[in-house]
């Protein structure tokens, strides 16, 4: 899936303050090993490190395009990879990152378990993610691409995000072994002066995998209908939207 960094990064204020909420519960403990699960451009994983004393850090993304941006920060071994196939090496760590990564990977209550697996004794889990499916913005986008022509065009493709419920995640860290288990629900508020903002916001994120089936004018009317949904969606300007992101953090 190709992925723009300067366009998903157009908002980092916004997208890195859940991150900042996240990185604050992790513990730092001397020399331990880390694996960051969608490190995107390295900038975030680079900040997890300077946080932490001497670790031994490791990042993997599945985008050429963002990790081309991560060569400039050293002492991380950088690797394209997606996160199945990490889980799939079998290697240990002490502290598992995930910042807005995992709700690309379908099927969590598989998923976790496995990431679970990959901690050592005494490690940490830390993971943030968005609440794709009851986000406003994704709400619109589901339901226009459930609508022809677009079925069509995309020749029925539909994303539907695994994310499950604080509660649900709540039982799959503790079934699986978590102690100290912090985990919430919290809102980001974005307040857009334009449509054109809200519409900005997700083209760099849940936008990227249907711009990649939708090519030419059949994109630009499509990209025209959504743009009129924002506008149904969000009638007074400026407008609040309420973004939602799930933090969890956990020792095992």
């Amino acid at each position: 899936m190709p992925w723009d960094p300067d366009k998903y990064n157009e908002f980092k204020s916004l997208r890195y303050k859940p991150f900042f909420d996240l990185a604050g519960l992790i513990t730092d403990k001397p020399s331990i090993t880390v694996i960051d699960l969608g490190c995107g451009t390295g900038e975030l994983t680079d900040i997890v490190a300077q946080k932490l004393t001497m670790p031994i850090v490791k990042a993997i993304d599945s985008s050429a395009e963002m990790l081309e941006k991560a060569k400039g920060f050293k002492d991380i071994f950088f690797e394209q990879k997606t996160i199945e196939q990490q889980i799939a090496t079998g290697e240990q760590w002490d502290l598992v990152f995930a910042n807005a990564s995992v709700q690309w990977v379908d099927n969590h209550e598989e998923l976790f378990p496995k990431i679970i697996k990959t901690i050592n004794k005494g490690g940490q889990l830390a993971i943030q993610m968005p609440c794709q499916n009851d986000n406003i913005l994704n709400k619109i986008l589901i339901d226009l691409v459930q609508e022809e022509p677009w079925t069509e065009a995309l020749q029925g493709y539909l994303r539907l995000y695994p994310v499950l419920s604080i509660d649900e995640y709540a039982q799959l860290l503790f079934k699986n072994g978590g102690e100290n288990i912090t985990i919430y629900q919290k809102v980001y508020p974005q307040v857009a002066a334009s449509h054109d903002e809200l519409y900005e916001f997700i083209a760099g994120s849940a936008l990227v995998p249907y711009f990649e089936r939708l090519k030419g004018r059949v994109k630009e009317a499509f990209i025209v209908a959504y743009k009129e949904r924002i506008e149904k969606e969000f009638p007074v300007l400026p407008a609040l939207y309420a973004f939602k992101r799930i933090i969890m953090h956990a020792t095992f």
